[in-house]
């Protein structure tokens, strides 16, 4: 994603899964939330430090 200096991959799925995963975590989940996600939210998630007892 570009000025986040990820590497983005698409994984092809089938069944109307969208997922995202950084370093392994997941952290978006369409099948979870049942809906995309909004503008800019994908950037949000992927900048936030993460939680307490990852990694």
């Amino acid at each position: 994603m570009a000025g986040l200096g990820a590497e983005v991959e698409l994984v092809k799925s089938s069944g109307g899964v969208f997922e995202v995963t950084a370093d392994g975590t997941l952290v978006f989940s369409k099948r979870s939330l049942g809906r995309f996600p909004e503008s800019g939210e994908l950037e949000g998630l992927l900048q936030a430090p993460p939680p307490a007892g990852a990694g």
